[in-house]
């Protein structure tokens, strides 16, 4: 007999417990703040579309990989413990034209350090795996070490996946002011789906969700060339979006916050 529904728990998402304290994730909103190096490419648009959902759109030829340091919080205790804040992730988005003519951005790949931030990405529609990523910091110093945002500062990130590197780019600030990239210019829309172990045999049926993004702030980006290198690797299917030709980087912060989804 199933039992489920007479629980009087409190938990937003596993383990579910009658006070709610252990889960994973609590319920949004929640609030995100950090520090992006953003590389735009080119790939091979008719391959791509085997990574994109059919009845989203079909991809332009063009994305984007985001290499994010972020920090993260509900109410803000997290802040006073912050290893249940920080994080960081390599994003992959490609740049879809939808059915009615309209763009957006759509994540087929992204990896991640931090189990909240693993689950809460999954209840987006963004499919994250466990990675580790690396980027250079800038940090509001005049000094060698600080990397500060001028003219001719090269920035650097990498990602590497089950000890493989994966990813890696190599960005030099123009000076010029930016723009933002991928995710951040386009709407993102995610795809969630999980499978019922009941019915082993059937694959889940995912739908299309977009975040509900409020109280953006920053962006305030900074313009960057970049060359991007991706590398052969046994799991990850980044082959089929072809060689990656970077088109223009940018960096900078960003914060918004999450207060849900809606049907895309």
């Amino acid at each position: 007999m199933n039992t489920l529904f007479d629980w009087n728990h409190r938990s937003f998402t596993a383990p579910f417990t009658a006070s709610g304290r252990a889960a994973i994730v609590p319920p949004p909103p929640w609030h995100y703040a950090g520090w992006l190096l953003n590389v735009a490419f080119e790939c091979q648009a008719d391959t791509a579309s085997a990574l994109v959902p059919h009845s989203l759109g079909k991809p332009v030829g063009r994305g984007c990989v985001h290499f994010a340091d972020w920090q993260a919080c509900t109410d803000g205790h997290e802040l006073a413990d912050p290893v249940l804040a920080q994080y960081r992730e390599t994003i992959i988005v490609l740049e879809v034209q939808r059915p009615d003519g309209n763009h957006c951005a759509y994540c087929p790949a992204i990896w991640v350090d931090q189990d909240i931030s693993l689950i809460r990405g999954l209840l987006q529609g963004w499919p994250k795996k466990t990675g580790s990523t690396w980027l250079t910091r800038s940090l509001p110093l005049d000094h060698p070490a600080a990397a500060p945002l001028r003219a001719g500062r090269v920035l650097g990130a990498s990602l590497a996946v089950k000890d493989r590197r994966l990813i890696e780019a190599r960005a030099e600030l123009t000076g010029r002011p930016g723009q933002g990239l991928g995710f951040l210019a386009l709407p993102a829309v995610g795809a969630v789906g999980w499978p019922d172990l009941r019915q082993p045999t059937q694959l889940p049926q995912p739908h299309l969700v977009r975040p509900d993004i409020q109280h953006r702030v920053g962006g305030e980006w900074h313009e960057a060339t970049a060359t991007l290198q991706v590398f052969d690797h046994p799991h990850e299917e980044l082959a089929l979006l072809g060689p990656l030709q970077a088109l223009t980087a940018s960096a900078g912060w960003v914060g918004i916050t999450v207060f849900g989804a809606r049907d895309a």
